[in-house]
């Protein structure tokens, strides 16, 4: 079952075979403002603009439920250095309006096994809304 994605990148997914999941997910949502000095008053505000979004998340990769965690953060590498950007879904719905970029990625490699094989990651990713 299908529980998100990032265009066709990264797939979320749990099955019999493969748990691709994430956790953390935090979602920033602002807007920029102009504050203007009056003499003997208070500050006035006005409202400039609406800020690009923002999320983050954890990805966690493990080799013991059908996911390959090197092939995934390669992929995501290729996609931040690339500056790809796609629509990012979770359930059956559109996060924001637009679409996403990845701004970075940082992993943490926490099980690897002899001659170099990673067995078990986690993947820190910022993404940013994308005009």
């Amino acid at each position: 079952m299908t529980v998100g994605a990032w265009g066709t990148k990264i797939v979320f997914e749990t099955s019999d075979t493969k748990i691709l999941t994430f956790s953390k997910f935090t979602r920033n949502v602002g807007s920029e403002w102009a504050t203007h000095n009056r003499i003997g008053k208070k500050d006035q505000t006005e409202f400039l603009r609406p800020s690009l979004q923002k999320v983050t998340f954890t990805i966690d990769l493990n080799a013991t439920l059908g996911v390959r965690p090197r092939a995934v953060l390669d992929s995501i590498a290729d996609a931040v250095e690339s500056g790809e950007v796609n629509t990012l879904v979770i359930g059956s719905k559109k996060v924001g309006t637009n679409r996403w970029k990845i701004k970075s990625c940082s992993e943490t490699w926490d099980t690897i096994y002899t001659q170099g094989e990673l067995v078990r990651a986690k993947a820190n990713l910022t993404m940013e809304e994308y005009l």
